[in-house]
């Protein structure tokens, strides 16, 4: 089987395609990725020497590309993808071109070329903001800011290619993802190399906003789990079972670095900010058996460890920490 991983140089696709090579369960691991600012091909160094493994310079939106890609390719999984909610909030343009546009040129390539399996990586952020209880993939989606608005859209895009061609499309809706090798502009990876560096954290409001957060080693695990007993036109929702408000992680942050809370200053709030995601994850759990393995506490100090000791790779890209 032939694997193309689109945004495979991002935080969570090059973590999953690192884990890919090294199983060696592929006859092929092809990378598709424009490398925008945080798409980085160093994520992928360790990959370089494998014989199975295949870097592919390019954007989703070009057609001749995706549909030479796909013509070599059984299984594609979609992390392409404009992710910052602050960013969309300024570009929202950009954002629907790669989030949408994007995915429909994949999605037709794939059709014409007759891919297997289709695995369109979502996030939760597209169901809204649920003040209690947790979603169910049977829930509409709700968004609230251009990047959530545009995943949903490229989420139903995907369906509506199982549901008119018959083509094998599932999609996978994750938490918070937080490890090594995530952009310094989200929240954990700022916050950790803030305070290495001596600067102030800015929190969002009072910080009472509420995320499930999900280490990407589980998140990938699921999205293995799904390729290998996932059924074509579902959705899988991948959570990591640990709700925290923001402030609570910050708390947990500073403890672990030995800080206080005089390093935390208020900041005026993102506007449409969801205040909770929950996500319920029984049905990957019950029917593919999915459990999240790592605890946010052993977790947590991992990746500050991982944070302190690689500041050659985050330090040259802090200057894209805001929009």
């Amino acid at each position: 089987m032939r694997l193309l991983v689109t945004g495979g140089a991002g935080f969570i696709g090059s973590n999953f395609t690192r884990r890919q090579v090294k199983s060696g369960i592929w006859e092929s691991v092809t990378v598709l990725d424009a490398l925008t600012y945080a798409g980085i091909r160093e994520n992928l160094a360790e990959c370089e020497s494998h014989q199975n493994f295949r870097f592919v310079h390019g954007n989703i939106l070009n057609q001749t590309l995706v549909n030479d890609l796909m013509a070599k390719t059984d299984v594609v999984v979609h992390f392409a993808a404009e992710s910052h909610v602050d960013r969309s909030i300024i570009y929202p343009h950009l954002f629907v071109e790669t989030n949408i546009l994007g995915t429909q040129v994949l999605l037709n390539a794939a059709r014409i070329q007759n891919v297997k399996t289709f695995i369109q990586v979502s996030t939760d952020e597209v169901y809204g903001s649920i003040s209690k209880g947790s979603w169910p993939e049977t829930d509409q989606v709700n968004p609230n800011s251009p990047y959530s608005a545009s995943k949903a859209g490229s989420d139903l895009l995907a369906l509506s290619y199982n549901r008119t061609y018959g083509m094998d499309v599932r999609v996978t809706r994750s938490s918070n993802n937080y490890g090594p090798y995530q952009f310094p502009e989200k929240m954990m990876p700022l916050f950790i190399t803030n305070l290495i560096e001596g600067e102030k954290l800015p929190l969002y409001g009072e910080g009472l906003n509420v995320r499930d957060w999900l280490h990407v080693e589980d998140h990938c695990l699921g999205i293995e789990l799904v390729i290998e007993k996932g059924l074509p036109g579902n959705i899988y929702n991948i959570g990591g079972g640990t709700e925290l408000t923001n402030i609570e992680l910050t708390r947990m942050i500073l403890n672990v670095m030995g800080q206080d809370e005089g390093a935390v200053v208020q900041v005026e709030d993102r506007l449409g900010h969801d205040f909770r995601y929950s996500i319920d994850i029984r049905k990957i759990s019950h029917q593919l058996g999915y459990c999240p393995k790592i605890d946010i506490q052993i977790g947590l100090i991992e990746n500050i460890q991982w944070y302190q000791q690689n500041a050659n790779w985050w330090k040259k890209l802090k200057k894209y920490k805001s929009a």
